[in-house]
């Protein structure tokens, strides 16, 4: 599984409707768990960022697909990091010519 950190920020609707963040947080884990992605954290964020969160995916496709399903509602827009590993990082260094 690839892992990613998604830095979000809530839309004026996502904040208009803030008391239904719960709501909305549950479905995109139920969203998320139906594509294949694994939501491992999500934390309120205090600075430049709402939400950080912590997934994990089979593969980019479906984290994409995740990602504008989520974006389609509305409530979010988000800034997504792939992650590498330290076992994955000393391997790409490792190619380097």
């Amino acid at each position: 599984m690839a892992a990613y950190l998604l830095l979000a920020n809530f839309t004026d609707q996502g904040m208009r409707t803030i008391k239904d963040a719960p709501k909305r947080r549950a479905a995109a884990r139920a969203l998320a768990k139906t594509l294949g992605v694994e939501i491992k954290t999500a934390n309120l964020a205090i600075g430049p960022y709402d939400l950080v969160v912590h997934a994990e995916a089979p593969n980019d496709d479906a984290l994409a697909t995740y990602l504008l399903s989520l974006a389609s509602k509305g409530n979010v827009r988000t800034t997504t990091l792939k992650l590498f590993s330290e076992a994955e990082f000393d391997k790409i260094v490792g190619a380097v010519a």
